[in-house]
């Protein structure tokens, strides 16, 4: 069977982004997630399973559909004279993309062929085999590192990080693609000077990772969660403030890291 015809559960594509690696991108978010951050903006993302979730118009909507390789590059190839212009090309996210990890190896070796460029939002939670699987078609690995602590990743996001921390030093070391390093900043969770500071001094250590992106929590995935039934586990919380933000992004360049504030 050509590789072409691997078949994965995908729930969304997204053409035209900016915010996921360099230059214009087409993202394909896979369905299935191994964390359940309180805060996820793409709660549908988290099963496996196909959904329905109801819109605020009141219809429904099925989350989640099977395709192969094939299908997925028919709409990412219509976007080729976009990446060709920006250098842009496609990304991975989900979810979790590596629990797929055969398909969004796949998906990757698509692109490369085609002459794309890859990168992939990930949190490195796997089995590192799972990683080296794709880090051959990879040039961008953003990887989610949300909190140092342990016990506090584990009371937020519902599993420990200390398999995605040594994944990190691997990925790191191998030195197969770009490791770019992106912490949401969540009030009650991570949005101090010390929580963020701990994070970019571990990110500053790992080989060759030059950049960090702290992404400001935002509240956009709550309509999806009255949709799916689910309670919204971070209530009224506000987003943190531009002020706060540009503090953390201060104190993450004193570490020689290059720091983003994403959108």
């Amino acid at each position: 069977m050509s590789y072409l015809d691997t078949t994965g559960r995908i729930f969304d594509i997204q053409r035209y982004s900016v915010h996921d690696g360099f230059g214009i991108r087409t993202i394909v978010f896979l369905k299935g997630c191994l964390l359940r951050c309180r805060w996820c903006c793409n709660p549908e993302s988290q099963e496996y399973a196909i959904q329905e979730m109801r819109q605020s118009d009141g219809k429904v909507r099925i989350v989640g559909q099977d395709v192969t390789v094939r299908e997925v590059m028919k709409t990412v190839e219509q976007d080729r004279m976009y990446f060709r212009r920006s250098g842009g090309g496609l990304t991975l996210s989900g979810g979790e993309s590596l629990l797929q990890y055969e398909f969004a190896r796949d998906l990757l070796h698509a692109a490369k062929d085609q002459g794309f460029s890859t990168a992939m939002e990930s949190m490195a939670g796997v089995s590192y085999d799972r990683i080296e699987a794709v880090l051959p078609y990879l040039d961008t690995y953003l990887m989610d590192i949300k909190h140092i602590n342990g016990a506090k990743h584990r009371e937020f996001c519902g599993k420990d990080n200390a398999l995605m921390l040594e994944n990190a030093w691997k990925v790191a070391s191998s030195g197969q693609c770009e490791l770019v390093i992106r912490t949401p900043v969540i009030p009650t969770f991570n949005d101090t000077v010390p929580e963020i500071r701990a994070i970019a001094e571990f990110a500053a250590r790992l080989p060759g990772v030059e950049q960090m992106h702290i992404l400001p929590y935002h509240r956009l995935g709550f309509d999806k969660y009255v949709g799916l039934g689910r309670e919204y586990l971070m209530g009224d919380v506000k987003p943190p403030s531009r002020e706060l933000m540009m503090e953390l992004r201060d104190e993450v360049n004193k570490t020689g890291l290059r720091c983003m504030i994403g959108g």
